[in-house]
């Protein structure tokens, strides 16, 4: 993976409403969302921090739901969500809406989801799009004397390629909420949906088997005695 470590001091905000049409973000997500939670199964789902703690998520058929992070009054755990206590492949999905945006280390995020996630489990993160209206104001804002936005804003190909390189399988990825003052639906065309100002992956962690199927090693074995039968059939010619 490319280095993607942040050395400034990220603050992520303890709710939605702190952030500018914060709120906005949060129903658009939520719409987002909501079509996959019937397809998400299992015994525990995770959702890390303080903005997934505060997405509704009760539509999802996984029973026994965890607010996990580093402080906040809704969170069941108390941890640093880069060390979850939790044993290796126990949890069955998690969500992490723009954790990766205030994380000082996202691979190493990452990494410890992976960890704990089950064989095809589920994966849900959200996060900022830089070629956005976001993007451009995050890069204006030094010029204008204003102060810039902390958050680090990853494209969604790079969270894919992120994700791609953990073996898992992207189920669906999309960018959306292209202005982010408005509160509704619009500009649904896919052309200008590739500049919304918000992206979502929803991925599951898949298992490439290292033994070689017995079927298929026998039809790849070498066949020694039609090749002694052959020469044999030489020798006796000459």
């Amino acid at each position: 993976m490319r280095s993607a470590r942040s050395i400034k001091k990220i603050t992520p905000p303890d709710s939605w409403v702190e952030l500018p049409w914060g709120e906005y973000y949060r129903v658009a997500l939520e719409r987002q969302l909501e079509p996959w939670w019937s397809k998400i199964f299992g015994f525990h789902l995770l959702k890390i921090g303080n903005l997934s703690a505060e997405i509704d998520s009760r539509s999802c058929l996984v029973s026994h739901q965890v607010n996990v992070g580093s402080q906040g009054k809704n969170m069941d755990v108390i941890t640093d969500p880069h060390y979850l206590p939790f044993a290796t492949k126990s949890v069955d999905a998690c969500l992490l809406a723009h954790m990766l945006t205030y994380s000082v280390d996202p691979h190493w995020l990452l990494r410890e989801v992976d960890r704990i996630m089950i064989d095809d489990g589920w994966l849900i993160i959200s996060g900022f799009n830089p070629i956005s209206v976001l993007g451009v104001r995050k890069v204006i804002a030094p010029i204008c004397c204003r102060r810039p936005c902390r958050a680090q804003m990853f494209s969604l190909f790079r969270q894919l390629d992120w994700l791609r390189l953990l073996n898992y399988e992207i189920v669906h990825h999309a960018n959306f909420h292209v202005l982010p003052w408005q509160s509704g639906k619009r500009f649904d065309h896919s052309a200008a949906l590739m500049f919304g100002c918000l992206n979502v992956i929803i991925a599951r962690k898949r298992t490439i088997p290292l033994s070689l199927n017995p079927m298929r090693a026998t039809l790849l074995k070498p066949k020694f005695s039609n090749a002694l039968g052959a020469a044999k059939n030489f020798h006796q010619r000459d």
